[in-house]
C-alpha cells in the first residue's frame, strides 16, 4: 500500500551485547518491516559496537559518548525520517506483528498522533500478570498517569512532529524521562492503546535503570512540578498535580524522618523538598 504509515525505529543501547540481538532481531523478524532501524550506542564499553557492525547495513549506527537513555532517543529520533517513531529498549523484544497491528491501527484511528499496545511481562525468566494499578489508560491520561508511568517506551508509537513539539526527551533526567514526556504529551494529546499485546516486556536484571535508582518517586515530582510552573496548565489538571504532589512528598519524608539524614546533600535535598510541600500547601 503506497499510503501506508512508515516507521522510524529508535533503539538506544549502552553496555548490552548480551541482549541487543534480541531486539534487534525482534524488529528484522517484523511481518511489516520498518522503513528503517536506527540503533544509538550510548558510549559501550563492552562487546557493544562489534555485535552492532554484524548488522550492517540492517541497521544505521550512531556512535557517541555516554549522555544516557534521554539523550539516545532524541539523537535517534534527530535522525530519522519517517512519519512515525516507534522506541524499542535494547532489553525488550517485540512481537512479530508489532508494526502490522501498528498500521492497521492508525488506519482505523487517523485523529490520533500516540497509542501503544498491550505487553506481555518477562520477569526473571517468568511470564508475570501486571498488577491493576499498572493496567494501560487510553483517552485523556494526563490525571491517571501522574501516580507512575502507565506508558512503555517499546510499546509506544508516536508522530515525530509531536514529539517535535512537545519538546523531546528532558537530558537531565537520569530516570523517569519516559513519565516526564509522556505527561507533557498527555496534556493536550488522547493516547490510543491496541488491545493485543505488541512486545515482550524483559525486567529483573541487575542493569535496569529503576533497579539502580530507589527513589524513583524524586524524579516523577519534579517532572510534576514543571507543569505547576506553567501558567497555561488548566485548573483541573492543576489541582490533580498538586494533589499527587502532596501524596508523594508525605510518604517520602515520612519514611526520610525514620531512617534520618545521610549526609549533607541528604539533607539539602529534604529541605529543598519541605519547602516545597510548603509552598504547594
Amino acid at each position: 500500500m503506497s499510503n501506508s504509515p512508515a516507521f522510524s525505529v529508535i533503539i538506544p543501547v549502552y553496555n548490552r551485547a548480551e541482549m541487543i540481538r534480541r531486539a534487534i532481531d525482534s524488529v528484522l523478524n517484523q511481518t511489516n518491516p520498518p522503513a528503517e532501524i536506527i540503533v544509538v550506542d550510548d558510549g559501550s564499553t563492552d562487546d557493544t559496537s562489534q555485535v552492532l557492525k554484524s548488522y550492517r547495513p540492517e541497521i544505521q549506527i550512531i556512535q557517541t559518548e555516554n549522555r544516557g537513555v534521554a539523550a539516545a532517543r532524541n539523537t535517534g529520533i534527530a535522525r530519522a525520517q519517517s512519519e512515525w517513531i516507534t522506541l524499542l529498549d535494547s532489553d525488550d523484544q517485540w512481537l512479530p506483528d508489532k508494526l502490522r497491528r501498528a498500521v492497521k491501527f492508525i488506519e482505523e484511528n487517523p485523529e490520533l498522533r500516540i497509542f501503544q499496545s498491550e505487553e506481555i511481562w518477562i520477569r526473571n525468566g517468568r511470564r508475570v500478570n501486571p498488577k491493576n494499578k499498572h493496567r494501560k489508560p487510553a483517552g485523556w491520561i494526563f490525571e491517571s498517569s501522574l501516580k507512575l508511568c502507565l506508558v512503555s517506551p517499546s510499546a509506544v508509537v508516536f508522530q515525530k512532529s509531536l514529539f517535535e513539539e512537545t519538546g523531546g526527551f528532558d537530558e537531565s533526567m537520569t530516570v523517569c524521562e519516559d513519565y516526564d514526556l509522556w505527561l507533557r504529551m498527555a496534556r493536550n494529546e488522547q493516547f490510543g492503546l491496541d488491545p493485543l499485546p505488541g512486545i515482550y516486556k524483559y525486567g529483573g536484571h541487575d542493569d535496569q535503570l529503576s533497579a539502580k535508582f530507589h527513589s524513583m518517586d524524586l524524579f516523577r515530582l519534579r517532572a510534576m512540578e514543571k507543569h505547576l510552573h506553567d501558567p497555561s496548565l488548566p485548573e483541573e489538571q492543576r489541582r490533580a498535580v498538586r494533589s499527587e504532589m502532596i501524596y508523594k512528598l508525605e510518604i517520602y519524608l515520612n519514611g526520610a524522618a525514620r531512617h534520618g539524614g545521610r549526609n549533607e546533600a541528604w539533607k539539602e535535598k529534604l529541605n529543598y523538598l519541605n519547602e516545597l510541600k510548603e509552598n504547594l500547601g
